[in-house]
């Protein structure tokens, strides 16, 4: 298998059931879709909605139309947290992924609008579900999200300006600010398939291994990746004065223990039966240079 090519296959068939969802209004709303339309449209490798897509066929799920659109409500969340996280008063970043974020696009209070937007068109796109486990998974994807999960995270790095004082504090900064809706993606995918606790279990604990090794692995692209493949500038963390794992620990350091995370994530995926894609899918997640 190709897995940079089967990557892209599977977000195209993301994409174009994504780009669906958002309203087309021409009236005084018009404005903010259109940011939300542009965050949406810029590209990415589409990792968490994939993942929910994959573990929920691993978990046994058949209905993949209702799937594609739970998925499509988590790369919604994600995507609005990008934007809110590119604002002067969080990172303070002005390009994404290659392109002007989305508040040097059209303006901040647009942007801070076009994210709320999409968090809000999300859980419109959740709850639309008729299958009797889509609620179980909105509210799981909720608390992942919010204070419990992402946002909790997101405020901590906030309130501690990116100075934690130690790595385990910083481990568990990164478990709810970037962990939580990876774990979202995998279990929330079980979930909505109706699988066991066991398998659920099975799923968020290969989502904290990946999701951490994801975050080490951005941190190191941060310190010494290349602009031009990562779309946006590097070394803005070292600006900041911020703790990370490259900080901490070291280059050297920071690649073995993505070794040893994603070969803890690969006995998890052991457990599933046809799980070539995510186990390939793991080994280029460690080794990524975007």
């Amino acid at each position: 298998m190709n897995i940079e090519a089967e990557l892209k296959k599977r977000a195209k068939e993301i994409e174009d059931r994504l780009y669906t969802l958002v309203p087309d209004i021409k009236d005084g709303r018009q404005r903010v879709l259109d940011a939300m339309r542009y965050s949406l449209e810029a590209g990415g490798k589409r990792l968490r909605p994939v993942l929910f897509m994959e573990f929920f066929r691993l978990a046994g799920g058949r209905d993949m139309h209702a799937a594609l659109d739970m998925a499509c409500a988590v790369e919604m969340i994600h995507t609005y947290s990008l934007i809110h996280d590119d604002l002067p008063c969080m990172d303070d970043d002005d390009m994404r992924r290659g392109k002007p974020s989305c508040h040097k696009a059209f303006d901040y209070a647009t942007a801070l609008l076009a994210g709320d937007g999409l968090l809000n068109l999300a859980f419109e796109t959740m709850t639309s579900s008729v299958d009797p486990n889509g609620m179980k998974t909105a509210a799981y994807i909720s608390k992942m999200s919010g204070v419990h999960g992402m946002i909790g995270g997101q405020t901590i790095d906030v309130c501690k300006n990116g100075c934690l004082s130690d790595l385990q504090e910083l481990r568990n900064m990164v478990g709810m600010k970037t962990g939580a809706l990876i774990k979202a993606s995998c279990a929330g995918g079980c979930i909505f398939a109706g699988a066991d606790s066991e398998v659920i279990a099975c799923a968020e604990r290969y989502a904290e291994y990946v999701g951490l090794a994801f975050q080490i692995r951005d941190d190191l692209l941060d310190a010494i990746g290349d602009e031009k493949l990562l779309g946006k500038k590097v070394g803005s963390d070292s600006k900041l004065c911020k703790t990370t794992f490259y900080t901490e620990l070291g280059r050297e350091e920071c690649e073995r223990r993505i070794r040893q995370l994603s070969d803890a994530a690969l006995e998890e995926c052991r457990r599933f039966s046809e799980s070539e894609f995510i186990m390939q899918l793991t080994g280029w997640l460690a080794g990524r240079n975007i």
